[in-house]
């Protein structure tokens, strides 16, 4: 007996298994050690399937969440009408019910809230390297995170566009007089800009404008630029585009969370989701910048497309009214107003920097190019 109690003390010290059960002498089942709990989210954006940067950008930080939680945390995603309607993915995250995120551009959400509209475009703004500024660096975010609170959103910056064009028009924008009567696909503040003027501005999600526009539903669209503009097929659709795009200056991009689901989750797998939107966020605005080069060329050396700039005056009175519409906008609640207030803050004191570093270089760089 003796030797036996030795072989089954050693025996258990080499399995690890729990105690014996002294008065029947039955081993007690083994503790099973359960592996980190994985988390699956749905995500639904307000782009197109396919749509390059926008969608395959979500499509990218989705599969960095995956990484960078070692697919702890993993995130399906929905291009707009697969899952949910373009314009109901705010909605549908704020309930959670259906999706945990969703991904498109706060000035979307204006008729939901007036002060989201500044953290995507402000006509007349900053650029993409002053929105960052702002977010990141001087209280931006904090305020965006305000602002979406009472819908149990989180937001977070995934993408830039950078500066955009004027858009594709099919009639010559001389004057102001000849935005009277204009029925132009514009979101956020600049569509209110659009309206001020006599204009009739149109939200419609990115696949429905060429066929608007080529149905003369629509007479002009801004979307994005170069790149998309191209892929899109709107110089088959408009005859003259413009820049500069005084309406988006330095268009963010935006994924949000439902605020529930996120604070459930381990700090360290907010952390990634974090993590990963700056990452995409630097990422897009990097792409855009190169690909929209290649493709100005492709329109102007392959497809003849002539670049109209809307003129000194033009800017100068848009600009007045866009100012009109900022103060205005702001007006309709204490929310907007703050963040118009610090928008405005933070706009003065790093356009004293641009003027003197940013703008006389990119005047003198200007002069060198030919188009």
């Amino acid at each position: 007996m003796g030797q036996k109690n030795i072989k089954r003390r050693d025996f258990l010290k080499k399995t690890g298994t729990a105690a014996v059960v002294a008065s029947t002498g039955v081993l007690a089942a083994p503790n099973v050690i359960a592996g980190p709990r994985k988390h699956r989210w749905l995500m639904s954006t307000t782009w197109p399937p396919n749509s390059p940067l926008f969608q395959s950008g979500v499509d990218r930080f989705a599969k960095r969440v995956k990484e960078l939680t070692a697919g702890q945390l993993t995130i399906k995603v929905f291009a707009a009408g697969e899952l949910i309607p373009a314009f109901e993915a705010f909605e549908a995250a704020s309930k959670g019910s259906v999706v945990q995120a969703g991904a498109g551009a706060s000035y979307y959400w204006a008729g939901k809230s007036a002060a989201a509209q500044w953290f995507s475009a402000v006509p007349f703004g900053l650029n993409a390297q002053g929105m960052n500024s702002w977010i990141y660096a001087g209280g931006g975010l904090k305020l965006w995170e305000e602002t979406y609170a009472p819908f149990n959103l989180i937001p977070r910056p995934y993408g830039n566009t950078g500066l955009q064009m004027g858009g594709w028009f099919n009639k010559e924008i001389n004057s102001m007089a000849d935005f009277k009567g204009l029925k132009m696909r514009i979101p956020g503040l600049g569509g209110k800009v659009i309206q001020k003027v006599g204009g009739t501005p149109v939200l419609l999600p990115g696949g429905e404008i060429f066929t608007a526009l080529e149905r003369g539903v629509i007479d002009a669209t801004e979307f994005v630029g170069p790149l998309h503009d191209m892929r899109m097929g709107l110089h088959n659709a408009a005859k003259y585009y413009y820049t500069p795009g005084w309406h988006e200056p330095g268009t963010v991009l935006e994924v949000f969370f439902n605020k529930t689901a996120y604070e459930k989750l381990p700090k360290r797998l907010q952390a990634a989701l974090d993590t990963a939107a700056v990452e995409s966020n630097l990422w897009m605005l990097a792409e855009f910048d190169a690909q929209n080069g290649d493709a100005l060329r492709t329109l102007i050396n392959e497809h003849k497309v002539k670049i109209r700039h809307f003129s000194t005056s033009t800017l100068d009175e848009l600009r007045s009214v866009a100012l009109e519409v900022r103060e205005e906008e702001a007006s309709k609640n204490k929310q907007a107003q703050k963040v118009h207030q610090a928008f405005n803050k933070f706009q003065d004191k790093v356009g004293v920097w641009s003027a003197v570093s940013e703008h006389p270089y990119h005047q003198l760089i200007a002069k060198k190019v030919k188009l």
